[in-house]
């Protein structure tokens, strides 16, 4: 019908613009506007508070506050954040580093704490580790400076204890011809590009027979193990990461007497710092386990030492060779014994026996009682330092 046949009298309807269609409409999509807006916002704040922000650093066994949401908003919240301390800082220390080795350390502080306080001394190193088939994680680095912590990584060139001890693939010759170069480099500029210094313990316990780079596995010869060292160390330098310390940490001697340390050996100019690891098992001292090999490996260098792996197997002696540890560390005797980093591991936690310093009462007090008498590197006194909040977990 057109305009002309309209009934007279009946006004044109008039069409309302959507706005004014009634409070429904407007309210729905009000509340869509609010939705979009609100995420958008969050997940800003999100992105922010979770950014690769430098960790906040204030020195060894001094555990920093978390930061809240308005700092990590904020830039130049903490003087801290801007300052990245030197590799030099760390390696000639005055006085002994206290390392652990646990799960959870060091990305969880709760952990952390919950040792510290029970060894009345926080600790000043954390030693984690990671297989070749990781890649570097710098959370785990600031998470260790966070709590005070010198980050220790036990970088392993393998695919995980549950592939074996054989695993070819991982040959020493593979990885000083140049096969793992891009992994190898993409870690080397990572761990450059990170700033923060790191302790790379590379392919420990090399003397021994129970890892795929030892050189009586995975089709290795004698002589493979340096050139492969020499190589991924080469790799670093050209990567431009000289923000670690290379630590070379072979096994105590007990269980391989016959394996030369001098033949494995990268020398001075590939290593910063010279480890080992030894666990009392039937030696009802320190100096039974330790002195044999400290022995052997002074004649090889000066380079300063830190027992990087140590523990004492169950039993009714185990208490009382924990102190004997701690009597035998504080002598002059051993000024060079740096540091040591107790493996606070059990069985089920990946430990060939239960170490842990907090086994029972008895091992407990001696630890704390023995650990009070070393000068300690650092601010380490856990009575007089307020535990930082919680970082997220994960397992390790």
């Amino acid at each position: 019908m057109s305009s002309a046949d309209a009934p007279l009298g009946r006004p044109r309807a008039k069409r309302l613009h959507w706005w004014n269609r009634g409070s429904g409409v407007r309210l729905r999509l009000w509340m869509a506007v609010n939705v979009v807006v609100l995420s958008l916002l969050s997940y800003g704040v999100y992105l922010l508070a979770n950014s690769s922000s430098e960790p906040v650093y204030q020195g060894l066994g001094v555990p920093a506050a978390e930061p809240g949401i308005k700092d990590r908003l904020t830039s130049g919240t903490s003087a801290a954040r801007s300052i990245v301390p030197e590799k030099g800082s760390f390696t000639a220390p005055e006085g002994k580093y206290f390392g652990l080795s646990s799960t959870q350390i060091p990305w969880s502080s709760k952990k952390t704490n919950t040792l510290a306080k029970a060894a009345g001394q926080r600790p000043t190193m954390s030693e984690y580790f990671v297989n070749w088939n990781e890649d570097f994680d710098p959370t785990a680095v600031d998470a260790s400076y966070r709590q005070g912590m010198l980050p220790v990584i036990s970088w392993q060139p393998w695919a995980g204890r549950k592939h074996g001890t054989d695993q070819p693939e991982y040959a020493l010759a593979k990885i000083s011809d140049g096969t793992y170069d891009a992994y190898v480099t993409r870690f080397a500029k990572a761990v450059a590009g990170h700033k923060w210094p790191v302790v790379i313990r590379f392919a420990h316990e090399m003397n021994g027979a129970w890892y795929p780079w030892s050189e009586q596995r995975s089709g290795n010869h004698k002589g493979e193990y340096v050139k492969a060292w020499r190589h991924v160390h080469d790799l670093f330098e050209q990567a431009g990461a000289d923000n670690v310390i290379w630590l070379w940490s072979p096994n105590i001697l007990r269980p391989v007497p016959k394996v030369s340390l001098a033949e494995l050996y990268p020398g001075d100019d590939y290593t910063d710092w010279i480890g080992m690891v030894g666990y009392a098992v039937q030696e009802r001292t320190a100096a039974a386990v330790f002195d044999p090999t400290l022995k052997k490996l002074r004649k090889l260098t000066d380079r300063p030492v830190v027992i990087t792996e140590a523990g004492a197997e169950p039993g009714a002696w185990k208490a009382a060779w924990i102190g004997d540890f701690f009597d035998w560390l504080g002598k002059s005797e051993q000024d060079d014994v740096i540091g040591f980093i107790w493996f606070e591991r059990d069985r089920e936690q990946g430990g060939g026996a239960d170490w842990r310093f907090t086994e029972n009462a008895e091992t407990l007090k001696a630890f704390r009682h023995g650990l009070a008498g070393i000068g300690l590197t650092g601010v380490a006194d856990a009575s007089t330092r307020t535990p930082a909040a919680p970082a997220a977990t994960t397992s390790g």
